[in-house]
């Protein structure tokens, strides 16, 4: 929703003025597009221990576009136009306003998150709604039965105001989904933004209600709880400096740690690296990649002609000094085929065919 810290936010996690920060509505119009690099100590230490020239780690793209109000999906505030920026995102992170401020408006005219959340989710629907129903009228998909089914079967879930993520879909159905980019099936991280005493006191009653809430829809990622402002000012500090503004919060880690922390674990995502003395780089898959499919992620001939991996603990690396031979002389270093389940903390050197 309009006037709940987003742009703030995004401007302190991408670490640019990009986005405006005013106090109306819609002062952010276009999209704002940002790249944020994860913070990755596991990375860090790797390339310290080899020595390594260049350091690769990875990044989320963040999208900040304007606050959804009630109506949207009718188009009320440019909410079809705010609604199409966003259908092509893995994950929607919702900023929810949990802190009192008579010197900031907002649009409902009171602070209640649940109703706040419960507003942003019936416009998704209502969103979703208008697109089956559009592509319901399509001839060439009344010709499909695969698709007119599974169309038929999201209508339904969305007319009983469901989201269409408390669906249990095939394999068959999710690839039949995906072409539709649906709004209700991606997963929701809602941020909580908070003034900084509810920092140092660790929530309020609206967060709490908030996370009660979302309990009770299923969610398995707790709200995270920021203050925009300060992480606002974390972002300029310097590094050194940091960790000293943190530590008077309570905090070991900003906001964007937590957030994309919370993030990987909504998404089931996990990190390997490469590591060498030219480069050492931190790669994303999700939970459940096998090493060939991990392969692809670096190029897709690595995953085509994919022989085997060599994959060691990242722990057990950084205890050999990232030496490939100390690490062999320790039988700490695994041949591993195709089929083997990458783990967060890998690192991997991968064998391909020319």
């Amino acid at each position: 929703m309009p006037n709940v810290g987003k742009s703030t936010l995004f401007n302190a996690l991408t670490e640019s003025t990009k986005a405006e920060a005013a106090n109306f509505p819609f002062c952010t119009i276009e999209p704002n597009v940002g790249v944020c690099t994860v913070p990755d100590e596991r990375l860090e230490l790797l390339a310290e221990r080899a020595k390594t020239k260049k350091i690769v780690p990875t990044y989320i793209e963040v999208i900040d576009i304007a606050g959804l109000i009630k109506g949207a999906a009718e188009g009320k505030g440019l909410g079809n136009k705010f609604l199409s920026h966003i259908r092509g995102v893995n994950c929607i992170a919702q900023m929810v306003r949990c802190f009192e401020d008579v010197n900031i408006t907002h649009v409902e005219n009171s602070v209640d998150p649940v109703r706040d959340v419960q507003i942003i989710e019936s416009e998704l629907m209502l969103s979703d709604l208008d697109v089956v129903e559009r592509n319901m009228k399509r001839k060439e998909i009344q010709a499909s039965k695969d698709k007119m089914d599974l169309l038929k079967k999201c209508h339904e879930t969305l007319i009983e105001e469901n989201s269409l993520y408390t669906v249990k879909w095939t394999a068959a159905e999710i690839a039949i989904l995906k072409q539709f980019n649906f709004l209700t099936t991606k997963k929701i991280l809602y941020i909580c933004n908070v003034d900084e005493q509810t920092i140092i006191d660790g929530g309020n009653t609206h967060t709490q209600a908030l996370i009660e809430h979302i309990k009770k829809r299923g969610n398995t990622v707790e709200p995270v709880i920021v203050c925009a402002q300060l992480e606002s000012e974390v972002a300029q500090c310097e590094p050194e400096s940091r960790a000293e503004l943190l530590n008077e919060y309570g905090l070991k880690q900003t906001g964007l740690e937590r957030i994309i922390t919370s993030s990987y674990e909504l998404l089931d995502l996990i990190t390997y690296y490469t590591v060498g003395v030219q480069e050492t780089r931190a790669w994303t898959v999700t939970k459940g990649s096998t090493a060939q499919e991990s392969a692809g992620v670096i190029h897709s001939d690595f995953e085509k002609g994919f022989i085997k991996a060599e994959t060691i603990n990242w722990k057990d690396y950084l205890d050999c000094d990232c030496d490939d031979a100390k690490a062999k002389r320790k039988n700490l270093i695994r041949q591993e085929g195709k089929e083997y389940i990458t783990q967060d903390g890998d690192v991997y050197n991968f064998k391909v065919k020319a």
